[in-house]
């Protein structure tokens, strides 16, 4: 497997990403693992699903942070659960947690979203974990859409747990407004759920057209990603992303 570009600053002024999508189950499992994992895939922005929510949530998340040499940007209980972490290598513009409209019965769902910068680069970014209920999931899209249009910058990205397959109506709805990175340049492995068994992909990275994407996929097989440590951090598996950002016009590097 090749090896994904490393992040930095390109002579043009656009910027290489590493951005990475987990469902980390509040942490229930093998913080440890689960640390090693995401700083091996040394990403500039982690799109967190599933942070801690209750007793001392930020402090937990805090700690994962830190254990990965990121820190925290934005959500966690404030939006149910998705988060926003980013190396020092952002500079982060504005913040929204989003809370959605909730359905009874149903676990309330939000967005944690920001604009960060990258040297010329200005990204919007949006974590999600759509509902299990379909109708429910459908209009969640909808409003992920609507937001990152809101953002108010050229470039943005969405990923999360979506909770449904590529063939769903919700993931074809987001897939056809935005590029379904891992179906742009598959890399590494495709599916995502279980780690014990993984035979189907519902977790994703979305981006905006303009933006290159250089390879996609589960770090499988990536350096320093052990498959004991995928299967002990949490009952996801993570996706992992290589984006060229576009330059803001005006600025250069």
């Amino acid at each position: 497997m090749e090896p994904l570009p490393n992040s930095g600053t390109n002579a043009d002024g656009s910027a290489t990403l590493r951005v990475l999508s987990y469902n980390i189950r509040s942490m229930r499992d093998d913080t440890d693992a689960l640390a090693r994992v995401i700083k091996a895939c040394a990403p500039d922005l982690v799109l967190v699903q599933e942070a801690p929510r209750f007793f001392r949530w930020r402090k937990k998340l805090a700690r994962l942070a830190r254990a990965a040499d990121l820190v925290i940007v934005t959500g966690g209980a404030t939006t149910t659960g998705p988060a926003i972490l980013s190396s020092l290598r952002a500079g982060v513009e504005r913040t929204e947690d989003i809370l959605l409209p909730p359905t009874p019965g149903l676990h309330r769902r939000g967005f944690a979203t920001a604009v960060v910068r990258f040297a010329g680069t200005r990204l919007g970014v949006l974590s999600c974990h759509l509902s299990l209920q379909k109708d429910e999931r459908y209009e969640q899209g909808g409003m992920l859409l609507d937001r990152l249009a809101g953002l108010g910058v050229e470039h943005a990205i969405a990923g999360g747990d979506l909770n449904e397959r590529p063939d769903g109506p919700t993931f074809s709805r987001l897939a056809g407004a935005l590029t379904d990175c891992r179906a742009a340049a598959p890399w590494g492995g495709e599916h995502t759920w279980t780690p014990a068994d993984p035979y189907q992909r519902i977790d994703a990275i979305f981006a905006t057209r303009g933006i290159e994407v250089l390879g996609c996929g589960v770090p499988v097989g990536h350096p320093g990603v052990t498959e004991a440590d995928l299967r002990a951090a949490t009952d996801h598996l993570p996706v992992l992303a290589a984006l060229r950002v576009p330059a803001q016009p005006g600025r250069q590097a």
